[in-house]
């Protein structure tokens, strides 16, 4: 497919997925996002590939919903119907994918940015850069998962402030917080995200995308069910061949060669 609004750029083994509308700091229309759907799922269709990196061009990763996109009618704007066709199907998308999923958050990610941030598995942020849920500030809530993503990664009180406030959380404080993994240098965002890509590109994909599957499913379940989950999952782990090239590398005192 010819992308119009974002950029598809493969490596080996990985690849990246850039908003690209820089000159709106890469606001959100319905291209853009049926765009995202269709890469993520290239992606995930794709087998060679075994990490996602999403980031934006420019400036800014993501500021959030065009907003001349929707149209001069304020009253009547269809909110659940761009909700439920073009955000919801995307984000769920991203958090079904087996690949992990890192944010290279190289600016400003605000409003439904930020929820596209937050639906990644890793996030590597510049320092120079902020996470901001801006929808109170226009008398919107938030959309896009961000009512799920925040207040696990904060909990509820900082995420009821975050939510209501709309204030910036510059990347220093957003590591502190648990709303990025880590915050770097922008000088150096490209290299640290290159240690992640290598971790998971060599890794066991299987292993990988069971974990991820595993964390999602958890969410809400009893401890009792939780560990039932654990041995049904360890033993499909059990019988792939990772596990076995896994132990024979260890014994041979090598690098294993996962499929």
């Amino acid at each position: 497919m010819a992308y119009k609004y974002i950029t598809y750029t493969l490596h080996a083994n990985w690849v990246e997925i850039a908003i690209n509308r820089p000159e709106v700091y890469n606001a959100l229309n319905r291209g853009v996002l049926e765009e995202l759907k269709v890469a993520f799922g290239q992606a995930g269709e794709t087998s060679d590939i075994r990490c996602i990196v999403l980031t934006g061009a420019g400036k800014a990763f993501c500021s959030g919903q065009d907003l001349k996109a929707v149209g001069n009618d304020l009253d009547n704007i269809p909110f659940k119907e761009i909700i439920r066709d073009y955000y919801n199907p995307l984000i769920l998308l991203m958090r079904r994918l087996s690949k992990p999923i890192i944010c290279k958050l190289n600016g400003v990610a605000a409003g439904a940015g930020c929820s596209l941030a937050l639906a990644a598995d890793v996030i590597i942020a510049s320092k120079d850069t902020y996470l901001a849920e801006i929808f109170a500030h226009i008398g919107l809530v938030m959309d896009a998962g961000s009512t799920y993503f925040l207040p696990k990664r904060v909990g509820y009180p900082l995420a009821f402030e975050l939510a209501t406030t709309g204030r910036k959380v510059f990347a220093e404080e957003a590591e502190k917080l648990g709303l990025v993994n880590k915050a770097v240098e922008h000088t150096t965002l490209d290299e640290v995200v290159a240690q992640y890509i290598e971790v998971y590109v060599n890794a066991s994909a299987n292993a990988v995308g069971m974990i991820k599957e595993m964390l999602n499913r958890a969410d809400g379940m009893s401890l009792e069910a939780v560990v039932e989950m654990e041995a049904e999952y360890q033993e499909k782990a059990g019988r792939h061949r990772d596990f076995r090239e896994g132990v024979v590398a260890f014994l041979e005192k090598r690098k294993p060669r996962f499929e």
